[in-house]
C-alpha cells in the first residue's frame, strides 16, 4: 500500500472514530448532552473511560491528521511559495495538538488549574495553529494549477474554526460550536489527503 493511499485511509477513519467515541462516551455518562456539554467531559479524570476516550477521540485522530500534513507537505508543487510549506509545518502543529488534547485529561474537580488548563492549552494551540496553517498555505498554493479548490476548502475551513472556536459560541452554544469546529478540522483533512493528486499524476 502506498504512503498516498495510507493517508487518505487514515483520513477517512479519523472522523468515524472521532465519532464512535463522542456516541459512546456520551452513552457511557450519566445525563450528558452533546447540546450542552463539551466534549471533552466523556475524556475527564472523572469519566468511567477516559482514556479510551482520549485515544480514540484526540489522539488517533490527531496522529491521522499529523500524517496527512507530513503526506500533503511531500506533494507540494515544487514552484509553490514558502508560505506553503510553513503553512504545512503548522498544520502537523495544529495536528499534534489534537492529538495532545487526549493525554490532558480536563480534571472536573479542578477546571482552571493543573491537568486542565494543559488541556485547554493543547486546544487553544490547535484552534490557533490550524486556521494560520490553512491559511499559509492557502496563499502559498494559489496559482499553483490543479490546487485552487483545495486553497478555497482550507480558508473556508480555517474560517469555520475561527468563528466556531472564538466567535460563535454566543449564538448557538459553546457545546456546539465546538463539535463544528473539529467537524470542520476532520473534513478538511480528508480532503487534504486527496489535494493535488491528479496534478502530480499527470506531473509524473
Amino acid at each position: 500500500m502506498s504512503t498516498g493511499m495510507a493517508s487518505r485511509i487514515a483520513a477517512a477513519l479519523a472522523p468515524l472514530s472521532f465519532l464512535a467515541a463522542a456516541a459512546l462516551g456520551a452513552v457511557a455518562v450519566e445525563g450528558y448532552s452533546h447540546l450542552r456539554h463539551p466534549l471533552a467531559l466523556l475524556g475527564a479524570v472523572q469519566a468511567p473511560h477516559p482514556v479510551a476516550f482520549g485515544v480514540f477521540a484526540f489522539a488517533l485522530p490527531g496522529l491521522a491528521g499529523a500524517w496527512v500534513a507530513v503526506e500533503l507537505r511531500t506533494r507540494l508543487p515544487p514552484l509553490a511559495s514558502w508560505l506553503a510549506r510553513i503553512g504545512a509545518q503548522l498544520l502537523l502543529l495544529a495536528a499534534l495538538a489534537f492529538a495532545a488534547q487526549g493525554a490532558l485529561p480536563l480534571d472536573i474537580e479542578g477546571m482552571d488549574a493543573g491537568r486542565s488548563r494543559y488541556h485547554a492549552a493543547a486546544w487553544l494551540l490547535w484552534a490557533l495553529a490550524f486556521p494560520a496553517g490553512a491559511a499559509l498555505l492557502a496563499r502559498g498554493l494559489w496559482r499553483q494549477p490543479g490546487w485552487h479548490r483545495f486553497c478555497v476548502t482550507s480558508l473556508l475551513a480555517a474560517l469555520a474554526v475561527v468563528g466556531c472556536g472564538f466567535f460563535a459560541s454566543g449564538w448557538i452554544g459553546a457545546a456546539l460550536v465546538q463539535r463544528a469546529a473539529f467537524a470542520a478540522w476532520l473534513a478538511w483533512g480528508v480532503c487534504a489527503a486527496a489535494a493535488g493528486r491528479a496534478v502530480s499524476r499527470g506531473a509524473a
